[in-house]
C-alpha cells in the first residue's frame, strides 16, 4: 500500500472518534481488516499489544523486521505539515535526524546547501546520496546515540518516540546531542488494543505530550493532525545547576 501520512491520519483519526470503543476494541471485528491489509503479518499485527510488555530491544527490532513487508509504503511518515514546520525552524549549522528511515526528511534538509546533514537508524536501507556532498548516514539506535555531546545545532526525531521501549532514556539522548534545538514529531492516536501500526506508546492529548518531555519552556502545536513538540536547549544549564 502507498498512502501519504496526511490520508492515513485521517482515516485513524475517523476509526479513534468515530466507531464506538466497544468494536474498536473487538477482535472478532478487527482482526478480519488487519488479515485483509496485512495478510500473513497479520497475527504480528494482531497480538503485539499483549506481548510487547514483555519484549527485549532485540525482540522488537526483530517483529519490525519481519512485518517490514505489511507496513504501509511511502517516502515518509512525516505530514506536509509537519514537514514544512521541520524546514523553517531548524537552527544551525548541522542537523542529525533520529530514526531517518528511507532518508527522505534529510535530503529536505539536505537541499540548503548550507546544512551538514546526518541522518541515524538501526537499520539502514539502501539511499542515494548523488547530488549530496553534505549529506550521510550511519547506523545507530534512539536509546544509544552514537554521538558526543552538544554535536548537532538541531536533531529531529519524528514518530520514533512512541516504538521504543524507554522513551526517557530516548528524551534523554535526544537532548545529550541537541546543542541548540530539538524537534520532536509525535502522532496523535488513541491508545487501542488493534492499531494499524506497531507503537508502544500513545499520545492523544498534549498534556501527555507536555508530561512526557517535562519542561515548561518547551512549546507543542498541532500539524497536520500530528504533534510537533520542540525546545532551544538551554534547559541543560537548568539541569546541570540542579545537579
Amino acid at each position: 500500500m502507498k498512502l501519504s501520512r496526511n490520508i492515513t491520519t485521517k482515516i485513524n483519526y475517523v476509526l479513534d472518534q468515530f466507531l464506538p470503543p466497544a468494536l474498536r476494541d473487538a477482535k472478532w471485528f478487527m482482526a478480519p481488516i488487519f488479515k485483509l491489509f496485512f495478510k500473513k503479518s497479520a497475527p504480528y499485527f494482531i497480538n503485539f499489544k499483549d506481548q510487547s510488555p514483555h519484549m527485549t530491544q532485540e525482540e522488537l527490532a526483530d517483529i519490525y523486521e519481519k512485518t517490514a513487508e505489511g507496513h504501509i509504503q511511502r517516502e515518509t511518515d512525516l505530514n506536509k505539515e509537519s514537514i514544512d514546520f521541520i524546514l523553517t525552524h531548524v537552527t544551525g549549522k548541522s542537523v542529525l535526524d533520529i530514526a531517518s528511515g528511507r532518508g527522505y526528511l534529510c535530503k529536505q534538509l539536505a537541499k540548503k546547501q548550507h546544512l551538514n546533514v546526518v541522518g541515524i537508524d538501526f537499520v539502514l536501507p539502501a539511499i542515494d546520496l548523488e547530488g549530496f556532498t553534505n549529506l550521510s548516514f550511519k547506523e545507530g539506535n534512539v536509546e544509544q546515540i552514537p554521538e558526543e555531546d552538544n554535536a548537532f545545532d538541531t536533531v529531529i526525531c519524528a514518530h520514533t518516540i512512541e516504538h521504543v521501549l524507554n522513551p526517557k532514556q530516548a528524551i534523554s539522548e535526544l537532548r545529550r546531542v541537541a546543542g541548540k534545538r530539538l524537534i520532536v514529531v509525535l502522532p496523535r492516536q488513541r491508545p487501542y488494543r488493534y492499531t494499524f501500526d506497531l507503537h508502544l506508546h500513545f499520545f492523544p492529548y498534549e498534556f501527555l505530550v507536555k508530561r512526557l518531555f517535562d519542561n515548561p519552556k518547551g512549546q507543542i502545536i498541532l500539524c497536520g493532525g500530528d504533534w510537533v513538540y520542540w525546545e532551544d536547549q538551554p534547559i541543560k544549564e537548568a539541569q546541570e545547576t540542579a545537579e
